[in-house]
């Protein structure tokens, strides 16, 4: 029977994982096969439970699993642990082992397409959720001096904010709302938005948290949505004369660092991002280059 890998979110359908992955296992000649499957948080725990005993290789985890899931697997590899969210489950013989691969992912992308290194640089991060712990995480290990985290909710910032505090790093939460912010946002070297404002198919696929008048020409703006390609946010940075990133290295490098985990084989990080690009372009979206 032919084994599978899962991405499992709420929503999935605008996630182009699986066309990118299952080019990567074909160009192995792995007997895999890559599906995403739309789960309700209601029944997160069931499918896991149903998975340990099923011919599941793994799963990646998307939005708004990242963090539920970590109570409901049996281990977590030390950056999983830290991090506190989880976005690549391996099957075990059952026994299910969560790993976060956002972090590594990210910051390759921060450094090899950007250009950017963190290293003794303030860095604001927009959302507390699994994806902006990973980017928090991987930013303060890399050498950030003080990282800002803007939040709807202050206390899920904190909450943020805390977990980096092991880690020695300088940080400080704010809500959305907060007269600082917008200081704050036009003095950052590099501003992330890890929410899913602008995410197509997404509850706010109009909405950018920053207008271009609150970012500098200076900064690197990195906005982990991917889909599309343009968000509002990349459109207000563009408008002010920052540079930007989109989602799609990140995506690409996570991904690799999955298929690794799962497959004990390097990545074929060429076939993969090729993949990704046309996937972008069949939905009529500029694919990032």
């Amino acid at each position: 029977m032919t084994n599978r890998v899962i991405l499992i979110g709420h929503p999935v359908g605008h996630s182009i994982s699986p066309n990118f992955q299952q080019a990567a296992y074909d160009h192995k000649s792995l007997d895999l096969t890559y599906q995403s499957q739309d789960i309700n948080p209601l029944d997160l725990h069931a499918f896991l439970e149903t998975m340990r005993s099923s011919n599941i290789l793994g799963a990646n985890v998307t939005v708004p699993h990242k963090e539920n899931v970590v109570p409901l697997i049996d281990e977590l590899d030390e950056d999983a642990r830290l991090i506190g969210a989880v976005n690549t489950i391996a099957n075990r013989n059952g026994r299910l082992v969560g790993y976060n691969t956002d972090a590594p992912g990210f910051l390759r992308s921060l450094i090899e397409v950007a250009g950017f290194d963190p290293v003794n640089k303030s860095a604001l991060i927009i959302g507390a959720g699994g994806a902006a712990k990973a980017v928090a995480f991987a930013l303060s290990k890399h050498g950030a001096s003080t990282i800002y985290v803007a939040n709807r909710t202050h206390k899920k910032a904190w909450n943020l904010i805390r977990a980096l505090e092991p880690l020695g790093t300088f940080a400080r939460a704010m809500s959305l709302e907060d007269n600082e912010l917008k200081q704050i946002s036009k003095q950052s070297p590099i501003i992330i938005n890890a929410t899913t404002m602008g995410l197509y198919g997404g509850p706010e696929p109009d909405r950018s948290p920053l207008h271009h008048t609150d970012i500098s020409p200076n900064s690197l703006v990195v906005d982990l949505v991917y889909n599309p390609a343009q968000t509002p946010l990349l459109r207000e940075a563009s408008i002010s004369g920052a540079s930007i990133l989109g989602g799609l290295p990140m995506l690409v490098y996570q991904g690799a660092v999955c298929f690794n985990i799962l497959t004990g084989l390097e990545a074929p990080i060429e076939v993969m991002y090729s993949a990704a690009q046309s996937a972008m372009s069949k939905r009529n979206l500029e694919p990032y280059t």
